[in-house]
C-alpha cells in the first residue's frame, strides 16, 4: 500500500484507503445537495446498493472526516482536493476508446490493458458491476466520479505475431531457444525432423563447376556412392555372419554343458578298460582269494558250463580287507583273465551335493555296461556309496543313490552278464541290502600275506630292480611280519632310493634294513641335537625295554634298539615275532605289557622317582590299552568274567568302577613284574646302556653279544 502525503490544515499523512472511505462517506451524507446530473446520481444510487452488499465482506475501517481533520471542508473543496490528487487530463492526452489504435500493443491472450486485468474495468466504460469481490481502492473512488482522468498504461504481452514482427525487423542471426536448452535434448527433439537434402544440380551451381568438370564430377559423385553402398552392405554381410557364429557358438556350450556331469551325471559314453596285461600271474600273496574269484572268471568264459546245469551267474562278488592287500588288483585281475570290457568307478564319484546327480550316474554305468555284456564293473570303495541307510533330515534325498544301485543289481529288471564287483575295508558299514544274497552274491576276504605270500610279493619286486643276487626274500620276509603287500612294494622301492643316494650299482642287505627301519620306527633325525644328559636318560630307557624283552618267555624278539631319534621319537626299540600269530595268549598280552612298562622302571630305578620324564607316555597307552581289551573283550579277567563290554558308556556305574578296577590292577602288576626284573638284571642293564650310548643303534645279534657279556667288534 502507497500514501499520499497532502499539505492540509492541519497537516496530516493519510492512507489512500482513509481517504476513499471518507470521500465514501462525504458523498453519502451531502448527497441531497448535490448538483450532479441524473445519470451520475443512478449511478451513484447504484453503486451504493452494491456497496451496501459488498460491506458485508469489507475487512477495512471506515473513517469520517471528522478522524481526518475534513470536516471544514465542502463538496468542491473536495472536488479540488480530487484533482490534486489525480490531476485532470486534457481533451489531447484522453485514451482513445477501446476499439481505437493506440501506441501501446494490445494483448492478444487477455484484456486490452494492464489496469483491466487488475482492476476488473476499463477508464472509458467506467462499469457499475465488477468482476472483483472486494473492490480496490482506486475504483472506489473512481466510482464517483464521472469519467477516469488518469493514464492508462496499456501493457503488451509476447505473443507469436509481434514476435514474428521483431524477428523481421531484427538482423538475421541464428535462432536460439529462449530458455537453455541441453545438448541431448536438442537431439532428442530434432531427431526426427531430417536434415535437407541439397540436390545435385544445386550442388554443382554452387561449386560453380565449369561445364567440363561437371561430367567428371557426377561420375566421381556415383562412383563414390556405389563405394559407399558396397562398404555398407560388406558391413551388413559381416554382421550377419558374426550373429551367425555366436549363435552357433551358443548352441554348442548349450549342447555340452548338458552333457557334462553336473546336469546328466555320468558320461553316457562310459569308456571300458581293457586289461590285457594283468592276469592272476600278478597277483601274489593272496592264493586263496585267486580260488574264489577263479569261478568268477569261469563264469564269464563259459557261462553255458553253468546254466545248462539250472545255476545263475553270481550277481556280485565283494572283496573285504585291510588297506593294501591287493583288492583292486584282483579285480583287474579278473577282467584281465575273462577278456571282458572292465568298467571301473570309485565310490566317492556317485557322491554329490546335487540331488539325483549320483542315481543318474549309475544308471548311465549300468546302461552303458549292459550293452557290452559280458564284463565287469569294479566299485572301489564301497561304502562311500553303499552305506548303511539312515533318516536325516538334513540330508533327505541321501538315499536316492543307493537305492538306484540296489535296484540295478537285483530289481525287476534283469541284469545279465555284468558282474560287479565291490572293495571295501568296513564291510559292517555296508548296508544289509546291499550284502544280501542275489546282489553281492560272493564275499572274499583278502588277508595281510603270510611268511610265504611275502616271500613271493618281495621276489616279484625285487625282480624289478638291480639287486645282489645273494640277498634271501625269505630272510626279509621274517623280519616284516604284519606289512601288506603295498608296504613290500614300498619297502624295496626306498632301498633303491637309498641305494641310488649312497652312489651304489645295486641293493644289498643294508639298504633293506635300512627301509625297514624307516617303515617300522621312522626316518632317522640326524640333525636333532641331544645332550649328554638326554642322551644318557634316553639309552638307559630303551635298554629298559630291550632287557624286559629279552629275559620275558612270551614276548616278542627284539628286531632292533635305537637311540637316534626317529620320527616324533627320541629312540625306539622294534620287536618282530619269528613266525605269524594269528592270535594272542593271555601271557603273551602281560609279556607286551611288561615291555612297555619298561622304560619308566628303568628311568624309577636309575634315576629316582624325582626324575622320572614324559617319555613313557605312549608306552602307557598300548599297555592300557591292551588291559582293558583283556578286561573287556577278551574275558581274561576272572572277577568280571567271560562277558564283554564293547559299550562302557551303556554300563553301570558299578560295572564301569569294576572295569577300572580291574584295568588299573592289571597295570600295577605288570609295573612291579617289570621292576622286579630290572632289578635283578643291574649290570646287564648298564651295558646295554652303554652300548648304546657308544653304538647308538644295535641289532638283535649285538644286543644278545652285550647281554651275554661279549665285547662288540669295532664299527
Amino acid at each position: 500500500m502507497f500514501s499520499l502525503s497532502m499539505t492540509v490544515q492541519p497537516q496530516v499523512t493519510v492512507p489512500l484507503s482513509h481517504l476513499i472511505n471518507v470521500l465514501h462517506s462525504m458523498k453519502s451524507s451531502v448527497g441531497s445537495s448535490s448538483s450532479s446530473s441524473s445519470s451520475t446520481s443512478c449511478k451513484s444510487r447504484k453503486h451504493k446498493e452494491h456497496a451496501s452488499e459488498s460491506d458485508l465482506h469489507r475487512t477495512e475501517p471506515t473513517w469520517n472526516l471528522r478522524e481526518l481533520g475534513l470536516s471544514d471542508l465542502g463538496v468542491r473543496q473536495l472536488d479540488e482536493l480530487v484533482n490534486s490528487v489525480l490531476p485532470r487530463l486534457s481533451s489531447q492526452e484522453a485514451p482513445l476508446p477501446l476499439g481505437g489504435q493506440t501506441a501501446w500493443n494490445t494483448s492478444h491472450l487477455s484484456s486490452y490493458s494492464f489496469y483491466y486485468n487488475k482492476h476488473g474495468f476499463s477508464c472509458g466504460a467506467m462499469p457499475l458491476s465488477y468482476t472483483r469481490q472486494h473492490p480496490s481502492p482506486l475504483q472506489t473512488v473512481c466510482t464517483e466520479l464521472q469519467h477516469w482522468p488518469v493514464w492508462v498504461p496499456s501493457r503488451g504481452f509476447k505473443t507469436l505475431r509481434n514476435k514474428t514482427r521483431r524477428l523481421q525487423s531484427a538482423p538475421e542471426r541464428p535462432l536460439e531457444s529462449e530458455g537453455f536448452t541441453p545438448s541431448f535434448m536438442r537431439g532428442f527433439l530434432t531427431r526426427d525432423k531430417g536434415f535437407e537434402v541439397e540436390s545435385l544440380d544445386s550442388l554443382l551451381k554452387s561449386k560453380n563447376l565449369p561445364d567440363g568438370q561437371q561430367d567428371a564430377f557426377k561420375k566421381g559423385f556415383a562412383e563414390g556412392f556405389l563405394k559407399a553402398q558396397a562398404l555398407t552392405q560388406r558391413t551388413q554381410d559381416s554382421l550377419r555372419r558374426t550373429r551367425l557364429i555366436l549363435l552357433v557358438l551358443l548352441l554348442v556350450g548349450l549342447y555340452g554343458i548338458s552333457k557334462t556331469p553336473f546336469i546328466s551325471g555320468l558320461d553316457s559314453a562310459v569308456d571300458p578298460v581293457q586289461m590285457k596285461n594283468v592276469t592272476f600271474e600278478h597277483v601274489k600273496g593272496v592264493e586263496e582269494a585267486k580260488n574264489e574269484l577263479q569261478e568268477v572268471v569261469e563264469f564269464l568264459k563259459n557261462p553255458q558250463k553253468f546254466t545248462a546245469l539250472g545255476g545263475k551267474l553270481p550277481k556280485g562278488v565283494l572283496l573285504v580287507g585291510p588297506p593294501g592287500t591287493g583288492k583292486t588288483l584282483l579285480a583287474r585281475a579278473v577282467a584281465g583273465e575273462a577278456d571282458v570290457p572292465f568298467y571301473y568307478a570309485s565310490g566317492s564319484e556317485f557322491d554329490e551335493m546335487f540331488v539325483g546327480v549320483g542315481a543318474s550316474r549309475i544308471r548311465n554305468l549300468f546302461r552303458e555296461a549292459k550293452a557290452n555284456a559280458p564284463c565287469v564293473i569294479f566299485i572301489d570303495e564301497l561304502d562311500s556309496v553303499g552305506g548303511k541307510r539312515i533318516e536325516s533330515p538334513m540330508h533327505p534325498y541321501s538315499r536316492q543313490t543307493i537305492n538306484q544301485l540296489l535296484a540295478e543289481m537285483d530289481g525287476f529288471k534283469p541284469n545279465e552278464g555284468v558282474i560287479i564287483i565291490g572293495a571295501t575295508n568296513f564291510p559292517e558299514a555296508l548296508d544289509n541290502a546291499l550284502i544280501r544274497p542275489g546282489r553281492f552274491d560272493m564275499q572274499v576276504t583278502v588277508p595281510k600275506p603270510d611268511v610265504k605270500g611275502r616271500t613271493e610279493i618281495l621276489n616279484w619286486y625285487l625282480k624289478k630292480i638291480k639287486v645282489d643276487p645273494a640277498i634271501e626274500a625269505k630272510i626279509i620276509a621274517r623280519g616284516t611280519v604284519g606289512f601288506s603287500g603295498a608296504d613290500l612294494e614300498n619297502l624295496v622301492n626306498q632301498a633303491a632310493l637309498k641305494a641310488a643316494v649312497d652312489g651304489k650299482d645295486m641293493v644289498t642287505l643294508k639298504e633293506l634294513e635300512f627301509a625297514k627301519d624307516k617303515i617300522l620306527m621312522g626316518p632317522e633325525r640326524r640333525s636333532a641335537e641331544i645332550d649328554k644328559k638326554n642322551k644318557l636318560i634316553t639309552a638307559y630307557h630303551e635298554s629298559g625295554h630291550a632287557i624286559v624283552a629279552y629275559y620275558t618267555k612270551d614276548a616278542m624278539p627284539i628286531n632292533k634298539a635305537t637311540i637316534m631319534p626317529r620320527g616324533p621319537s627320541l629312540g625306539h626299540v622294534s620287536m618282530l615275532p619269528e613266525n605269524d600269530r594269528w592270535s594272542e595268549t593271555r601271557s603273551q598280552l602281560l609279556a607286551q605289557m611288561d615291555v612297555s612298562m619298561g622304560g619308566r622302571v628303568a628311568e624309577e630305578i636309575i634315576f629316582g622317582h624325582e626324575y622320572i620324564t614324559t617319555g613313557a607316555s605312549s608306552d602307557f597307552d598300548s599297555a592300557t590299552k591292551i588291559a582293558k581289551m583283556m578286561v573287556t573283550r577278551y574275558g581274561m579277567c576272572e572277577k568280571l568274567g567271560v562277558m564283554t563290554y564293547t559299550d562302557m558308556t551303556a554300563q553301570s556305574p558299578e560295572t564301569q568302577a569294576a572295569v577300572e578296577q580291574e584295568v588299573r590292577i592289571l597295570l600295577k602288576e605288570s609295573y612291579e613284574r617289570a621292576k622286579a626284573l630290572l632289578k635283578s638284571h643291574t649290570k646287564e642293564h648298564k651295558n646295554l646302556a652303554d652300548a648304546l650310548l657308544m653304538y647308538e643303534t644295535l641289532d638283535a645279534k649285538e644286543i644278545q653279544l652285550v647281554l651275554e657279556g661279549k665285547t662288540l667288534e669295532t664299527r
